[in-house]
């Protein structure tokens, strides 16, 4: 993999990427960028993009650039001049200024109902519930978890996270809730106390089972 084509990868997962950083990581990205940037002599280059690889390390298992570290990216490039085209770098270190984007599926997630942590109390410590990082509100539990009124977890909503490993991937657990699905015939989260919950929980399984 070149420079250009690991900047790229980086390009297409941008807004999921700043999303899983905290504001002191997008600092140290920051900083990683400029360095990759305005380096011009292949050694620069190859430091530069090793303190790249180093914030991205924090990222998610499940994410793209995080897959690709793991597989062992070789980066490319002559002795005399690496492959390094800075305008994609100007432009990703342009939209650092701000609150970061987000993608339209976790747009949709964090505009659905929430709460704020200190809303939940001691709930917040469950595994078993799906946190979400707001860019500017911090960590968001959607609502639909909870007994009305109350800071109490739905037992079922607990059973079904776990199944859906949230506490590993809680936007994917999130858009299974708040999402259409075909087998139950609605949103899973609108069903909730309308379907049986094991009939939910069958719903969830069969979706884990059938990824195995």
């Amino acid at each position: 993999m070149t420079p250009d084509e690991f900047v790229a990868l980086l390009r297409d997962h941008w807004p999921r990427t700043l999303a899983e950083l905290d504001p002191a990581a997008r600092e140290e990205l920051a900083t990683a960028l400029r360095k990759l940037a305005d380096s011009t002599e292949p050694q620069a280059v190859q430091a530069a993009l090793r303190g790249l690889r180093r914030v991205l390390r924090g990222l998610p298992d499940e994410h793209p650039v995080t897959r690709a570290l793991r597989e062992g990216v070789r980066f490319a490039g002559t002795a005399d001049a690496p492959v390094l085209d800075r305008q994609p770098l100007l432009a990703l270190l342009g939209s650092l200024h701000g609150p970061p984007p987000l993608d339209p599926v976790r747009a949709r997630l964090l505009a659905s109902p929430s709460r704020p942590a200190a809303d939940i109390g001691a709930a917040t410590g469950d595994p078993g519930l799906i946190r979400l990082r707001h860019p500017e509100l911090g960590d968001r539990y959607p609502l639909f978890q909870f007994e009305a009124g109350t800071d109490r977890p739905l037992p079922v909503v607990g059973v079904i996270n776990r199944l859906l490993m949230a506490d590993r991937d809680p936007w994917g657990a999130a858009d299974w809730w708040l999402g259409g699905n075909r087998w139950l015939g609605g949103v899973p989260a609108d069903l909730l106390g309308s379907v049986p919950d094991a009939q939910l929980t069958l719903a969830a399984r069969e979706l884990v089972e059938g990824d195995l």
